[in-house]
C-alpha cells in the first residue's frame, strides 16, 4: 500500500528561502512592480494611443490621442515598430516586416503586454510571465539588430534577464500576491505556474 504525500504550507518555497535579506526582497519587489507597470503602460498606450509613443507623429510633433493609431480604433500595435523599426540590414528583416500589422501578431503582442504586466505587477504567475517576457524581449532584441550602441547588449536583452531573475527569486512574494498564489491548489499541482 502506498501512502499519498500531502504537502503542507511549509513545503511551499517562498521568497525568504531564496533571498534572505529583507532589503534585497524589497528592492526586487520594487523592480518587479516597475517592470510590470512598464508593460501595462505600453499596453495602455497602444490600446488607446495616449500620445506618448502611439499617436505621436515624430516628424511634426503632433499628437492625436485616442485617434486612428489606437488599437481600439483599428490601429495596429505592431505595424510601426515592425515596419519602420527593423533595420534594413537585419538578417531577419523580411521575417519581422512580413508580420507587421497582422491581426495574429497584434493580438499576441497585446495579450503578452497585458498578461506579463498584470502578472509582474501583482506578483502572480511569475514563471509564465518570465518565459513570455523573455521571449517578447528576445524577439524585440533580434528585430533591433544590428544594434546601434553595443554589438550585443541593449535594453531588450537586459529586460529578458531581469524578468528571469524576478521569477527565479520569487520576487512576487514581497509586496505581491505570490506567496498566496503559490499555496493555491492549482499552483501546487502545476508548479510551473508559480
Amino acid at each position: 500500500m502506498t501512502a499519498l504525500h500531502h504537502e503542507t504550507a511549509a513545503d511551499v518555497l517562498v521568497e525568504p528561502d531564496v533571498v534572505t535579506h529583507s532589503t534585497a526582497r524589497r528592492a526586487l519587489a520594487a523592480l518587479r512592480i516597475g517592470v510590470g507597470l512598464t508593460f501595462l503602460w505600453a499596453f495602455a498606450d497602444k490600446l488607446l494611443a495616449l500620445g506618448f509613443h502611439t499617436g505621436a507623429n515624430d516628424q511634426t510633433g503632433a499628437v492625436d490621442r485616442f485617434g486612428p493609431d489606437a488599437w481600439i480604433n483599428g490601429g495596429s500595435p505592431t505595424f510601426g515598430f515592425l515596419s519602420f523599426g527593423v533595420p534594413a540590414d537585419n538578417p531577419l528583416h523580411d521575417f519581422f516586416t512580413g508580420m507587421a500589422g497582422d491581426a495574429w501578431a497584434d493580438w499576441l503582442f497585446m495579450l503578452g503586454l497585458a498578461g506579463i504586466g498584470l502578472a509582474l505587477t501583482l506578483g502572480v504567475a511569475m514563471r509564465p510571465a518570465a518565459i513570455a517576457g523573455a521571449v517578447l524581449y528576445g524577439l524585440m532584441w533580434l528585430a533591433s539588430f544590428p544594434l546601434e550602441n553595443n554589438p550585443v547588449l541593449d535594453d531588450h536583452l537586459i529586460g529578458a534577464f531581469t524578468v528571469v531573475v524576478l521569477a527565479a527569486t520569487l520576487a512576487g512574494d514581497t509586496w505581491g500576491l505570490g506567496a498566496r498564489w503559490g499555496r493555491t491548489g492549482l499552483v501546487r499541482r502545476l508548479p510551473v505556474l508559480r
